[in-house]
């Protein structure tokens, strides 16, 4: 039961009578006071059970983050009474809903549809919290009140910025392959087929052999490596919650996993994805070629960086230990370049990895950092560039380290992360070293 403004506002208007009547004596006023009670039990009687209301969802499932979602509720009154109700349809604050209250008015054994707009303000899923539904009597003075469970999720997706690299990026492979028109001659290290020489051929591509045979001077062509396997590792521990500008490093992480997954899947390799800190939270196999971006990105959604320390070790043994995990590959580590972390946990067990992998590490690193570093204007700024300078020798100290193992190493900043690790995937690709 809920008393509603109306029935607050009928009290106050009976102050004065009852102040007029008081001197009458106590009956009065208790008959006017008892009066008010009995309008508003007959009120709350003629209301419409809110617990009888029936309710029914539709709408959007899915959404890439930043986009809205329009999420619709149809509301049915199967009572013999109109349905006068407020309908509050109840969203977490992260899922940005819009309008929360809507006031509606619904004849006997009739149905309406209202619309909730959902604009959310993180990755993950948003569940439907319930729905509150208000049902008010003929004369507004008191209500019935019932919170019904209607189950809806809206799950937002990573939002793919980097996509709009994804076209030069295809028109470098095209290159490497021979069919750009471009003058660039095809590269790559598998043998494709034989063709007569023409003035500027590499006359190393010369075949002597097939030469003796025919009576022209004849060359190999080649074309880039195709059907490699590639194996993305999101490190999902502590190191990824922390924030490069307002978006959390993982995010980024994931923005530069896409575009090489749908970059790689165009050159016809195979990729996978693993997600890892001390135990697997996500996992894409890749069933032969095609695209696996849509799985990718479903698989992301609800990943969130866990304030716990990486385990390298247990990270190895996943991949070692995955189907396939003995087939040499390219495992691309997206993570940071935390001396600590890396010091201590990568650099003992990279040794089991690159004996039978080759391994690509890709940190996102911070702007505000190198800024930081060059700041010399006051004592503040002197001693916050001492700071930066520091944590930028520990990364460069980290990477030189990496290197000397044989890893490949991308550092760059949230906005070219993306760009640069698409970069060296296709130079391996190029080098014949996948």
């Amino acid at each position: 039961m809920a008393v509603t403004g109306r029935a607050v506002l009928a009290a106050f208007a009976l102050v004065p009578v009852v102040v007029v009547v008081g001197a009458a004596g106590p009956w009065p006023v208790a008959a006017l006071i008892a009066a008010l009670v009995v309008l508003i039990a007959v009120d709350l009687a003629l209301a419409p059970s809110a617990r009888a209301v029936a309710f029914e969802r539709s709408g959007d499932t899915s959404i890439r983050l930043g986009e809205t979602a329009t999420v619709e509720l149809v509301v049915a009154n199967p009572a013999r009474r109109v349905l006068r109700a407020r309908v509050r349809d109840a969203w977490p604050p992260s899922a940005g809903a819009r309008p929360r209250v809507r006031d509606l008015r619904v004849p006997p054994g009739e149905r309406r549809r209202i619309g909730t707009e959902l604009t959310p303000q993180r990755r993950g899923d948003h569940v439907a919290a319930g729905v509150t539904v208000r049902s008010t009597g003929p004369l507004g003075l008191a209500a019935r009140q019932c919170t019904h469970t209607v189950p809806w999720a809206v799950r937002a997706l990573p939002p793919f910025h980097s996509r709009r690299h994804l076209p030069g990026k295809l028109s470098r492979l095209r290159e490497l392959d021979g069919r750009h028109s471009a003058l660039v001659r095809g590269q790559g290290s598998e043998f494709d087929s034989l063709r007569e020489y023409v003035p500027g051929d590499d006359v190393r591509s010369i075949d002597w052999r097939a030469t003796a045979r025919r009576e022209n001077v004849v060359v190999r062509t080649w074309r880039p490596e195709r059907d490699r396997r590639i194996l993305i590792v999101l490190d999902t521990g502590r190191t990824s919650a922390g924030r490069v500008g307002d978006v959390p490093r993982l995010d980024h992480a994931m923005d530069a996993a896409l575009l090489l997954a749908a970059l790689a899947a165009k050159a016809g390799d195979r990729v996978d994805l693993l997600a890892y800190d001390r135990r697997v939270r996500a996992q894409v196999r890749g069933h032969g070629r095609g695209s696996r971006v849509p799985a990718f990105v479903q698989a992301m959604a609800p990943l969130e960086a866990e304030l716990v320390e990486s385990d390298p070790a247990g990270l190895v043994a996943a991949i070692l230990g995955e189907r396939g995990g003995r087939t040499r590959r390219l495992v691309v580590l997206l993570t940071d370049l935390d001396p600590a972390a890396l010091e201590e946990g990568l650099l003992p067990v990279l040794p089991a990895l690159t004996s039978r992998h080759l391994l690509l590490v890709a940190a996102v690193g911070d702007p505000r950092v190198a800024e930081m570093a060059a700041g010399r204007g006051t004592a503040r700024a002197v001693y916050a560039a001492a700071a930066a300078e520091r944590t930028l020798a520990g990364r460069r100290r980290v990477t030189a380290e990496l290197r000397r193992h044989g890893v490949e190493v991308v550092d760059a900043g949230p906005e070219h992360i993306a760009p640069a690790l698409a970069d060296a995937y296709i130079a391996l690709k190029a080098q014949g070293r996948l």
